[in-house]
């Protein structure tokens, strides 16, 4: 029996239970959006030219999804027009926070240093505010400024809790006048999640599952995931579960600017070439000049001598493109971390830095 179809392997390596909370991501999403549309957001919210995210890690590829989804909406379905939305990473609020920006706050543990400092530069500002967070210094420091928290509960790692990033998230930004209503879009993403779950979960045999070949094809490998326009996102996401849960190294780019500067470098170092494996997300409702561009960028990745193979998004919606991307993912880095005999849930390395640099201080 191969060791991913073995029980004893999952009982052995992951004690925490991480297969439960990637198991459970469609349910995660439909319980997020329902306490998130039954939160009370400021009405004001929606006097706002732009939506600018304060976070780090899971957090901030959420408010990313948001804006790609709202980047790449099709002409007309915007309900107020066009508002930007920015994410931002990093201690120093950017100057465009004005008076005609919401900012929104996002930590999962409401303990993250970057956005600690950023958010705490907003309080004295023009601008509106809110957090969504668990708790911590974030939701302290929100109380004491009067500023409004959407506070939801989870237990589990930050990463694995990508449906209450993301859901409250949509829910704002309908608010704010920058999505349209995205209930058709959820329940579409959660509909095809569960049916994908159906046909990669942990209890179907290799023979018959495509993410545990996938993660096989990898073991040993250099991942590198690309994707464009909506997809580009849940390629970060892959990245940073393989970094989190597989315990490798992994890069992401993104079609077409890869094409302007990363195809002239696909056959060297020869050593990297020959343990690089490229994942292309895709689904057929792409540009069809970006299309061509997956088969060229295919070609010269074969001509150089390096691996890659497709995975294709699920939905008519691009939200549901993304989560069905993201949940194929999230389940690739599972089973790598399985064939790699590593503990998934624990992230010793990025506890050790934080630590570290709260030393520092």
């Amino acid at each position: 029996m191969h060791a991913l179809d073995d029980p004893e392997t999952y009982t052995r390596l992951d004690p925490d239970g991480l297969l439960g909370r990637i198991s459970g991501l469609p349910e995660q999403c439909r319980e997020a959006w329902r306490l998130a549309k039954g939160f009370h957001f400021p009405s004001d919210f929606g006097e706002v030219d732009n939506v600018l995210v304060l976070g780090m890690g899971g957090s901030a590829i959420a408010g990313d999804i948001v804006r790609s989804l709202a980047t790449y909406l099709r002409a007309g379905s915007l309900p107020h027009g066009s508002k930007a939305v920015l994410v931002h990473r990093g201690y120093d609020l950017p100057s465009l926070a004005g008076e005609r920006t919401l900012v929104v706050a996002c930590s999962y543990s409401g303990e993250t240093e970057e956005v600690l400092s950023s958010f705490g530069q907003s309080l004295d500002g023009p601008s509106k505010k809110i957090v969504i967070t668990t708790g911590g210094k974030l939701l302290a420091l929100a109380q004491s400024r009067g500023v409004p928290a959407y506070v939801f509960e989870y237990q589990g790692e930050p990463r694995s809790a990508m449906g209450h990033g993301l859901m409250p998230l949509l829910a704002l930004a309908e608010v704010a006048g920058v999505l349209a209503d995205q209930s058709r879009g959820v329940d579409e993403a959660v509909a095809l999640m569960e049916e994908l779950r159906q046909e990669i979960g942990e209890a179907v045999p290799l023979e018959r599952n495509a993410a545990k070949q996938l993660a096989v094809r990898l073991q040993g490998k250099l991942p590198v995931i690309y994707g464009a326009e909506v997809l580009t996102e849940a390629a970060h996401r892959w990245k940073t579960q393989l970094n989190e849960n597989g315990k490798v190294w992994a890069f992401y780019e993104e079609i077409s600017e890869l094409n302007h500067n990363a195809v002239e470098g696909f056959g060297l170092p020869r050593e990297v070439a020959e343990r690089a494996y490229v994942v292309f997300l895709y689904h057929r409702g792409l540009n069809p000049r970006n299309i061509l561009r997956y088969n060229g960028t295919h070609d010269a990745l074969e001509a150089a001598g390096v691996g890659s193979e497709r995975v294709e998004a699920r939905g008519e919606g691009d939200l549901a493109r993304v989560l069905t991307a993201i949940h194929f993912g999230d389940w690739v880095s599972y089973y790598l971390a399985m064939l790699n005999g590593v503990r998934p849930s624990p992230v010793t390395s990025i506890q050790h830095l934080k630590k570290w640099l709260a030393e520092e201080k």
